[in-house]
């Protein structure tokens, strides 16, 4: 059978372990939560970069058409000047 001190000795055991493992989840959370910014950093970092370079690709498409458009109505033009 167990005493009563015997009780208390094992809920002031539990009660320290639970304390222990509370403390151990709370750090495991801020380093996770240290991780997950530093990721979310990256990311949003990474995806600044790939705007920026898509901007520059769609900005150097928008100037190949437009002179591509030029060329053609130039030679449509000089050929129609040709014909009269």
């Amino acid at each position: 059978m167990a005493t009563r001190q015997d009780v208390a000795t094992h809920e002031a055991e539990i009660k320290r372990d639970i304390h222990v493992s509370e403390n151990r989840l709370e750090a495991r959370v801020k380093e996770l939560e240290i991780l997950l910014r530093k990721n979310v950093e990256i990311l949003h970092a990474e995806t600044k970069r790939d705007l920026a370079e898509t901007k520059a690709e769609l900005v150097r498409w928008v100037v190949g058409v437009g002179i591509l458009q030029l060329a053609i109505t130039t030679a449509l033009l000089l050929k129609l000047v040709n014909q009269i």
